[in-house]
């Protein structure tokens, strides 16, 4: 198996399959050339395991190719017009692409026209790629590097440099440097600054828009890189609704890295699922104007968990007090409204304390609510509609005000249990 030299000086044994060696071979012999590109590339140059393999093959027509990849599995030619080859075998699905060049001809990200060719040169077809750092190609089966517009010193120095002219063409690649800045550690170059300055996103659907902001948000990462792409572009004059967290986008940078390295922790006390990392990592973001994260939100999703949850955390956070850790019965009626405190607990843990008069509110106030069981969910009624049936009372208006009444006692502390609420009901309804 082939080794390469990071970018650390060690050797790399990337994670290949054999059957993508073999399949190398065989074009080879028919007088192709078969590359990896992108971020496999990439990826494999920084120490990282890739197993998202993208092949450009050179040097060979379709038809020719097609019966070669046949010998190993199933074939489906995904589209003619972008020369993409799918290949379906067992444990492995593989695509094949040829070079090619697009140009604009319409409005959105679909208004392109391709054209393959399979004489381009690498250098050539990299032209169309967006930064230099996946602009490289590694010749299979022996993985030499083919570097034709610098992407290594680029990753080397943790440049993001965009190829060529042809990233105005697309402009989501605007918000891809801004993703790519967090994950990748990088400064994006003053004249890839320059040129995405002039390009708009306003011909972007929110699907797309939606993706790159997760990327940017939810990807291992320094989320503060990210945020200083952000607006070196100026975009948070095309966003207004991300702002600096009380007058600073430094302490905003800040509460981004933070929240990236505690959902990074293996600490199961903060195990998030899916949809609450997504919900912590937006409301990190916003956290510097509770009232137009909506509004910001509306932008770029539809994601209803989103739009409900997150405002209404940021709420709670923008208003928060730290005596609430003295007021159980607040806290307990904190935690109905939003379903459990453990999102807004990690929100105070991520924010600077000498944001708060008390300096350990952040431990106090996870303490308290852990104590209380008010993390995980929100305090339920003890006292059931069945319950009432059972002592007489028809289902209506009455029960519903008894129901509500109790439960209000319930969060004040004044009845503990479902025995107490029984007795208070029974009390009541005599």
């Amino acid at each position: 198996m082939a080794k390469i030299q990071t970018l650390a000086g060690e050797w790399f044994e990337p994670d290949l399959p054999g059957r993508l060696l073999k399949i190398a071979g065989d074009i080879r012999e028919a007088g192709g050339r078969a590359f990896l590109v992108g971020g496999w590339v990439r990826d494999a140059l920084l120490g990282k395991s890739c197993r998202d393999y993208d092949v450009e093959v050179y040097d060979m027509a379709q038809d020719a190719l097609v019966p070669i990849l046949s010998k190993y599995g199933r074939t489906n030619l995904v589209g003619k017009a972008f020369g993409v080859i799918h290949l379906a075998m067992k444990g492995l699905s593989l695509d094949f692409s040829f070079p090619r060049t697009e140009s604009k001809v319409g409005y959105g990200h679909r208004g392109f026209v391709v054209h393959t060719d399979e004489k381009l040169s690498f250098k050539e077809a990299a032209l169309r790629r967006d930064f230099t750092i996946n602009a490289m190609g590694m010749e299979l089966p022996e993985l030499t590097l083919c570097d034709p517009y610098g992407g290594i010193e680029d990753l080397k120095r943790h440049t993001l440099r965009h190829v060529g002219p042809a990233f105005a063409e697309d402009s989501l690649r605007i918000l891809r440097g801004v993703q790519f800045a967090s994950r990748f550690g990088c400064t994006l170059a003053p004249e890839t600054v320059e040129l995405c300055r002039t390009l708009s996103l306003d011909d972007l659907s929110v699907e797309r828009l939606f993706e790159e902001f997760k990327k940017w948000l939810l990807k291992p990462g320094k989320p503060s890189l990210g945020l200083r792409a952000f607006l070196d572009i100026k975009l948070d004059e095309y966003f207004p609704e991300i702002t600096p967290f009380k007058g600073s986008w430094e302490t905003l940078g800040a509460i981004l890295d933070n929240m990236a390295v505690l959902r990074s922790s293996n600490d199961k006390e903060d195990f998030l699922s899916e949809a609450q990392a997504m919900e912590f990592a937006f409301a990190a973001l916003l956290c510097g104007n509770a009232d137009s994260s909506l509004k910001f939100l509306e932008r770029i999703t539809n994601e209803t968990h989103l739009l409900k949850v997150v405002p209404q955390l940021l709420s709670a956070y923008s208003n928060l007090e730290t005596s609430i850790v003295e007021d159980i019965p607040s806290l307990r009626r904190l935690a109905v409204k939003l379903g459990g405190l453990k999102l807004l607990c990690l929100l105070v843990k991520i924010t600077p304390q000498e944001f708060f008069d008390d300096a350990n509110f952040a431990d106090k106030l996870w303490a308290v609510a852990n104590e209380n069981d008010l993390l995980e969910a929100a305090p339920q009624p003890y006292l059931t509609g069945k319950m009432l049936m059972d002592l007489g009372v028809k289902p209506g208006k009455q029960m519903g005000e008894i129901i509500k009444k109790s439960f209000e006692l319930q969060l004040d502390g004044k009845i503990a249990n479902a025995e107490e609420a029984l007795e208070w009901a029974k009390n009541s309804a005599s």
